[in-house]
C-alpha cells in the first residue's frame, strides 16, 4: 500500500539477550536521529543502546506512527498487544528462530524501513482475539492475543475436563490434555504441533485444537470467527491454566468461563514485497520447490 503518513516518532522492542541486537540497535537509533526520527523504546532495548532504562512495554506506542520489533514472533506478539487498537503498523524483523510472523530478514530491515517511512510498504491485517476470563458472572481478567489462547493442564500427571460452547450450541466435552483456540495467525504455531491445520491468515475463522484428547475422535474444528467460542472449566481447583500468546495468563477456578470473541480492531504487519505466505510456509516448513 502507498499513503502519505509522516512517521516522526517509532516505538522499538527489542528480544532479550538477542546478540544480533546488540549491534543493531544503536545502528537503528543513529539511523532515526539521522532522518529526524524520535524514538520511544522498552527496557531491553535500552539496554542495547547502553542505558540503564527504558519504558513499561505498555508505554511504548504511545504517539509513534510506527512501531519496529526486533526478534522473534513471541517478541512480536508481545509488541502486538502493547500496540492494540492504536493501528500502528508494525515492522518486525527476524532475531529469532522459526519467524513465521518476523519475516524480514536482518539484510532486509533498513530497506523496509525505508520504504516504511516514504509511506511505499506491504501492510496485512491480522485479527486479534479478546479474550475474558469470567468466574461466577463477574469479569476478573481481559487478554488480547494474536496468536491463541490455551486452557491446559497445570499438573504433570492429570487431564483436564472442559465445555466448548458457541453461543447456546454445545460443541463437546474435551477430556484432554488441554484445548488451544486460535486465530488464523496463530494455526502455525502451537496449534499446528498440535496436530491442526494451517489457515490462510484472512480467513475469518477460529480453530479449536485438542491437545491429546483421551477421545481420538475429538478432532480439531474450524468455526466461524464472528460466532466466538466459550469454554467452561470443569477441572479441579488449580489443576487447569489459562495461558495467552504463550506469555501470560492465570490459574483457573472450576466453573471458570474463558470466552473469545474477535477484537473491533486488526493489528497491522509489514510484510516482505516480494514474499508470499506460501513462500513462508515453504522456507519454514521445508516443504518442496518447484
Amino acid at each position: 500500500m502507498t499513503d502519505n503518513i509522516v512517521v516522526s516518532k517509532v516505538a522499538i522492542f527489542a528480544k532479550p539477550n538477542a546478540q544480533q541486537a546488540v549491534k543493531l540497535v544503536p545502528e537503528l537509533l543513529s539511523w532515526l536521529a539521522q532522518h529526524g526520527i524520535e524514538a520511544r523504546f522498552d527496557t531491553e532495548t535500552a539496554r542495547y543502546a547502553g542505558m540503564l532504562i527504558g519504558l513499561d512495554r505498555q508505554l511504548v506506542p504511545e504517539g509513534c506512527d510506527l512501531a519496529i520489533v526486533l526478534g522473534g514472533d513471541g517478541t512480536l506478539l508481545s509488541a502486538a498487544r502493547a500496540v492494540g487498537s492504536r493501528a500502528i503498523p508494525i515492522l518486525a524483523v527476524n532475531l529469532g528462530g522459526l519467524g513465521f510472523l518476523t519475516a524480514i530478514t536482518i539484510d532486509d530491515f533498513f530497506p523496509e524501513l525505508e520504504r516504511a517511512l516514504t509511506g511505499v510498504r506491504k501492510v496485512t491485517r491480522r485479527k486479534m482475539l479478546k479474550v475474558c476470563l469470567v468466574r461466577e458472572g463477574v469479569l476478573v481478567a481481559e487478554y488480547q492475543a494474536l496468536n491463541d489462547v490455551v486452557i491446559a493442564k497445570s499438573s504433570i500427571a492429570r487431564i483436564v475436563d472442559l465445555e466448548a460452547w458457541v453461543g447456546d450450541s454445545f460443541i463437546s466435552e474435551y477430556k484432554a490434555d488441554g484445548l488451544i483456540i486460535s486465530t488464523p495467525t496463530g494455526s502455525t504455531a502451537y496449534s499446528l504441533a498440535a496436530g491442526g491445520p494451517i489457515i490462510y491468515p484472512t480467513v475469518n475463522a477460529l480453530c479449536l485444537t485438542p491437545i491429546c484428547p483421551h477421545t481420538l475422535t475429538n478432532r480439531p474444528l474450524i468455526i466461524p470467527s464472528e460466532m466466538g467460542v466459550r469454554v467452561i472449566n470443569r477441572a479441579r481447583e488449580e489443576e487447569a491454566f489459562l495461558t495467552v500468546d504463550g506469555q501470560i495468563g492465570s490459574p483457573l477456578e472450576v466453573g471458570d468461563s474463558v470466552e473469545c470473541v474477535m477484537a473491533d480492531f486488526d493489528v497491522l504487519l509489514i510484510r516482505p514485497p516480494h514474499k508470499t505466505f506460501f513462500d513462508v510456509l515453504r522456507q519454514k516448513l521445508k516443504w518442496g520447490e518447484r
